[in-house]
């Protein structure tokens, strides 16, 4: 069994990274991850290194996790920056700290890749062994799965936050949706359509071998807008988004809004076997109820289309609960080095995960349908 560190995912051959993972998710595949190092999206002056950690056996690769060293906490949305306060006040740094994610992507899917149970929990233990001895604060595995939870002994952290995702029940399409809402909150979503669709516009959902040079441009030019309204660097490359298109042909998914014959809003998603995931959106002007149709309601329509059976639209957004999105716990662990600093923050984080939980159930009893089932936000 050989321990390695690699600064770019080119050196492991594309069939060798995706054999060990199912496919199911597309931010894990090599195409997803290597195409944000080729194409500029992946900076050290951002804070963003690779430095992927690989576990071989006879010269075949059997366990991987995506991993960075990180020199702040920028695009990964389990936010640490008191720790890091708490660190610098102390005299210590706290950065670089290694991290394993999916860069800018808070979607949960497998983090640490292996065969087995076995080969995962010596790839954890290796990296654990790893940060010792260079002398890093921490290692972090961010948006995990709850069946990697097993992996993690008393030594990790726990931390839990909640995001808001859509399950389709088998309706056979938007009406047979809102029918299980109530009256209210199907009233209120039909009037929001109709707003959108009174100020003309009208939408187009393409995949990424259907879409042309100047839908790429013009999605990009509505990422970067977004970013720039919020006063945020667009990490993403034009050519980042022109890969995906070849590169992941069918995984890409563009809802783009038209008015007057002009492109003027769009969402960019991408598609894994069972769930669409909205990552992007932007928009040349603003528009009654051009938000949430662009970036809600059409993925719905798509996902019953598609059959797909699920629809995760991004991190935060209490406003999804009224747009039949449900309240779901996501998953992160965290090894911290000093043991002064874990011990204190163990406490701290068993009070995060208790009010983490009653929000969660507070959300859930603001459902809007007109009942939930016994299970209606299974784990994942």
């Amino acid at each position: 069994m050989q321990f390695k560190l690699l600064e770019r995912l080119d050196d492991i051959p594309a069939p060798a990274w995706d054999a060990l993972h199912d496919g199911a998710n597309p931010f894990l595949s090599h195409a997803f991850l290597a195409g944000l190092e080729r194409h500029g999206c992946l900076r050290p002056a951002w804070g963003w290194t690779p430095r992927h950690a690989t576990l071989w056996r006879d010269g075949e690769l059997v366990a991987a996790a995506p991993a960075y060293l990180k020199a702040n906490s920028h695009g990964e949305f389990v936010f640490d920056h008191a720790w890091a306060d708490a660190y610098a006040r102390a005299g210590l740094d706290y950065f670089p700290k290694w991290l394993v994610a999916v860069p800018y992507t808070p979607v949960t899917g497998p983090r640490l890749l292996a065969r087995d149970g076995p080969d995962r929990a010596a790839l954890l233990a290796a990296m654990r062994e790893q940060a010792g001895r260079d002398g890093l604060s921490s290692l972090h595995v961010n948006f995990h799965p709850a069946g990697e939870d097993p992996a993690f002994d008393a030594g990790w952290l726990a931390r839990e936050d909640v995001q808001f995702h859509w399950h389709n029940r088998g309706w056979a399409d938007f009406e047979a949706f809102l029918a299980d809402l109530q009256p209210k909150k199907r009233k209120n979503l039909r009037q929001e359509r109709a707003k959108a669709e009174r100020a003309g516009y009208a939408f187009r959902v393409v995949h990424g071998d259907e879409a042309s040079e100047s839908d790429l441009e013009a999605m990009y030019y509505f990422y970067c807008r977004t970013f720039a309204d919020y006063g945020n660097h667009p990490a993403l490359s034009l050519e980042f988004f022109r890969h995906l298109a070849t590169a992941m042909p069918r995984q890409l998914v563009l809802v783009l809004a038209e008015r007057a014959g002009e492109v003027v809003a769009g969402a960019l998603c991408l598609r894994g076997h069972d769930t669409l995931y909205g990552r992007y959106w932007g928009a040349s002007e603003p528009g009654p109820g051009l938000h949430f149709e662009t970036c809600y309601h059409q993925g719905i329509e798509y996902c019953l289309r598609e059959k797909l059976a699920v629809f995760e639209p991004g991190a935060q957004g209490v406003h999804k609960i009224a747009r039949g999105f449900l309240p779901v716990t996501t998953r992160s662990h965290h090894h911290v080095s000093d043991p002064r600093f874990a011990a204190a923050l163990a406490d701290w984080c068993a009070q995060e995960r208790d009010a983490v939980a009653r929000h969660r159930a507070n959300l859930l009893g603001h459902h809007p349908y007109r009942e939930l089932p016994a299970d209606p936000v299974p784990a994942r």
